[in-house]
């Protein structure tokens, strides 16, 4: 059982930047591969970005590459986002997830409640 606790949300200006962390409570973090999503109001939830579970490999949606880098450190049981030149169409709520077994293909298993980053004009 794997419970996952998103933190960092908030607001932030255009053109600044954002570090969101997702806590998990598993004994064996080290062995999922973690992904990040978002969804806007009204909107579908979208991938954003993923790590597998020794952090070698990251991949990430087209409309963050270039802004966002997820990274992890297996310690802390915490994958993190670093958000760099936001953009208000990044507002969004923004959900880690688990997925089932160490790479960015597996499944998705658990959920986090989301922490919501709000990016103005």
């Amino acid at each position: 059982q794997v419970r996952l606790a998103e933190s960092g949300g908030g607001l932030v200006q255009a053109g600044g930047s954002l570090r969101l962390s997702c806590d998990s409570s598993g004994r064996t973090f080290s062995s999922y591969a973690m992904a990040w999503f978002r969804r806007a109001p009204g909107k579908a939830r979208d991938f954003v970005a993923c790590i597998t579970s020794n952090g070698t490999s990251t991949y990430y949606s087209d409309s963050v590459k270039g802004r966002f880098t997820i990274s992890r450190d297996n310690a802390k049981n915490t994958v993190y986002l670093q958000m760099n030149s936001a953009k208000p169409e990044d507002t969004a709520v923004y959900i880690c997830a688990a997925r089932k077994g160490p790479t960015c293909g597996s499944a998705l298993d658990e959920w986090g409640q989301g922490t919501q980053v709000t990016v103005s004009s």
